[in-house]
């Protein structure tokens, strides 16, 4: 089972769409064949972007079904506390808590549509790659 952090940008996709690679992930997470990391400012990020209603308006997904594929994306996944900082490290100061979370929680890799950002880091964790939805789903099959 591939070990990924998912980036906000990939399950705000998911739900703003029923078809596509965003939502293929988000099944595959569902089924067991991809076990989500998670920590406590990535699940606040999940949280903050899942309730800005404005951004759903044109949503398939209601907001009580948001909060219940947020819920099931949770059980399935690994909550992992992060104890040490790789900091400065990232342009965006916003984007360190997904290597750190990557690290802390031995992912294999953080599934982002935001690669130009988290290939620019100042440090390198070789174990780790920054994969789009399609190339996870490429590998997965």
């Amino acid at each position: 089972m591939i070990r990924a952090v998912i980036d906000t940008n990939v399950l705000t996709g998911a739900m703003l769409s029923n078809v596509g690679s965003n939502r293929r992930v988000l099944i595959a997470c569902l089924q067991h064949r991809i076990r989500p990391i998670v920590g406590q400012a990535l699940f606040a990020e999940y949280e903050d972007v899942l309730s800005r209603a404005k951004l759903f308006e044109r949503c398939p997904v209601s907001a009580t079904e948001r909060t219940d594929l947020l819920e099931s994306l949770l059980s399935v996944g690994e909550w992992v506390k992060i104890y040490y900082s790789w900091r400065p490290n990232l342009p965006d100061e916003g984007d360190n808590h997904l290597i750190e979370l990557a690290v802390a929680g031995a992912a294999d890799c953080i599934v982002t549509h935001n690669h130009r950002h988290l290939n620019r880091s100042e440090l390198r964790f070789p174990g780790i790659r920054i994969l789009s939805p399609d190339e996870l789903m490429e590998e997965l099959q």
